[in-house]
């Protein structure tokens, strides 16, 4: 049971590194700036980014045939040399690289990401069967943290020397990872886990834990940027702090099992309190045994077992395609281009904003684990479909929302865009277990997020192309104009996306009324 908890507690700490591309926009401005390229050229960067998770399906193929732990070092390598090499050639030490290297090297890197979410998500779901979508939304949270904590280390770094700020995020995007990653591969592993029962007290700790995070990073996020070099060590000692505080749930897991295992060594009732067992025991052999047996039956609850051919052909695929694409994919096109949104509305803090939405994120990747732990079984539960509508209705308003050019209308809308996006991030890891069964998931759901780069690069240069139009002669546009068009697309988009997922809804509902009846 502890090395089921630490797999967790390893994954958690994977994501917390595997954001990487999200700290883009706290430096995309300068990187503008150093290369000499144009809005188009800057948001084709992003788009090499996300365009890493086409070939992501490699990354599931990967994970079927070769141990976790080496598909998890494949992909921090290839970070480290796609941020790698861009961080030789800012400061200096490669001098030869076009414009088109670039491009093709933060692909590489964006394909890297792919590889540890793969892992990440493997883990959860199959270490942990009858709580999926709690494991899977407590360590995905953490995935939004990443832009937090490296621009924690930036501000530490480049405290007296701010101009070098593009060179440390790329630093950091290089090694950061690989260094996680070593740390994390002797308990990265798929246990094969039979049914089980529920592991409701770690849960419960673990949510603590992650909720505490989740504020405290809120808090050093929502204030002024900082600019003294005591109070920025400070803040990255307390997000280290809580990084290492889930490992108190394996710890206390192991010495249970300690407990226990004296327990039924000397058969004492005196020291053997039955009451404490609840379900892991459910038969006096079982007791005998100490333990639970196991099942090939690790209790998912699928409507089918799907490959990838069969899975491109059915019409819930391309709704679930679409309502990806029109929700989560959108927030993080927003949020790929916050920095020149910022920087259009006179916003200089660009990497508190980042922080923020990243905190923001966290806490919405957090939520539907939260709800789902909460009322999975009861009658207010609704079907994830359902759930996916009503996260993208105030994210369609947040869209509108910024149609306003104040400041703070850019904090509300940031805050709900991220919160939104992370939810929908989170609950789509279930949905296609649910959908397409998890015998195929790696492949399956790298399919599902290709629709990521498709996003970024037709949202992404609609965008940049609106933006240019509005171009004074020194390549630059200020105020509301620059993205107003572009704003009220997104949000037509966003809410078509919320007409089509309640559409999904409506075609699985018998399948989550059976689901919530236990049958």
């Amino acid at each position: 049971m502890s090395k089921q908890w630490m797999s967790l507690v390893g994954a958690l700490w994977l994501q917390s590194m595997a954001g990487t591309n999200t700290n883009f926009p706290a430096y995309s401005s300068q990187i503008k700036k150093l290369l000499s390229i144009s809005q188009v050229q800057l948001n084709n960067l992003a788009f090499a980014s996300d365009a890493g998770k086409l070939l992501g399906w490699f990354a599931g193929i990967a994970a079927n045939y070769l141990p976790l732990w080496l598909v998890l070092l494949i992909g921090s390598i290839l970070g480290l040399i796609g941020y790698g090499v861009q961080y030789l050639f800012l400061t200096n030490h490669i001098h030869s690289l076009s414009y088109w290297h670039v491009f093709s090297l933060t692909f590489l890197a964006g394909n890297s990401i792919c590889w540890m979410n793969t892992v990440s998500y493997i883990v959860s779901i199959q270490n942990f069967p009858l709580d999926r979508q709690v494991a899977v939304g407590i360590s995905t949270s953490y995935i939004s943290l990443s832009a937090k904590i490296v621009t924690d280390i930036v501000d530490v770094v480049n405290v007296f020397t701010p101009s070098k700020r593009a060179e440390t995020y790329l630093l950091m995007n290089s090694v950061l990872p690989l260094f996680f990653a070593i740390v994390v591969a002797p308990v990265i592993r798929d246990m094969k886990i039979g049914k089980s029962r529920k592991l409701s007290d770690g849960f419960r700790v673990m949510f603590v834990i992650t909720i505490a995070t989740g504020i405290y990073a809120v808090i050093t996020s929502i204030k002024p940027a900082i600019s003294k070099l005591l109070p920025s060590l400070l803040s990255l000692i307390g997000m280290v702090i809580f990084l290492l505080l889930p490992i108190v749930v394996p710890l206390f897991e192991s010495m249970k099992e300690h407990w226990h295992k004296k327990c039924w060594i000397r058969r004492d009732p005196r020291i053997c309190d039955f009451s404490k067992l609840e379900e892991d025991i459910k038969t006096p052999e079982e007791v005998i045994n100490c333990g639970v047996k196991e099942d090939n039956d690790v209790g998912f609850a699928v409507m089918e077992e799907i490959g990838p051919k069969k899975m491109l052909m059915k019409l819930d695929f391309w709704l679930y395609f679409f309502v990806y694409l029109f929700g989560a994919t959108l927030g993080l096109v927003y949020l790929n281009n916050l920095g020149q949104i910022a920087d259009t509305r006179g916003f200089t803090e660009t990497s508190s904003l980042v922080s923020l939405s990243s905190s923001f994120g966290f806490f919405g990747r957090l939520l539907p684990s939260l709800f789902d732990y909460l009322f999975s079984r009861s009658k207010y539960a609704i079907s994830r479909p359902a759930t996916i509508a009503v996260t993208l209705a105030p994210m369609t308003g947040a869209f509108f929302l910024l149609l306003n050019d104040s400041h703070i209308c850019l904090y509300i809308s940031t805050a709900i865009i991220g919160i939104c996006t992370g939810a929908i991030t989170s609950i789509s890891v279930s949905q296609t277990t649910e959908l397409f069964g998890t015998k195929n998931f790696g492949v399956n759901h790298n399919i599902v997020v290709a629709n990521i780069p498709i996003g970024s690069f037709i949202f992404g240069d609609l965008a940049a192309m609106l933006y240019r139009k509005q171009e004074n002669s020194l390549g630059s546009c200020l105020r509301i104009k620059c993205f107003q068009t572009t704003f009220i697309i997104w949000g037509c988009l966003c809410l078509l996306g919320t007409c089509l997922a309640f559409i999904l809804h409506r075609r699985t509902q018998k399948f989550y009324t059976h689901l919530r009846g236990g049958n």
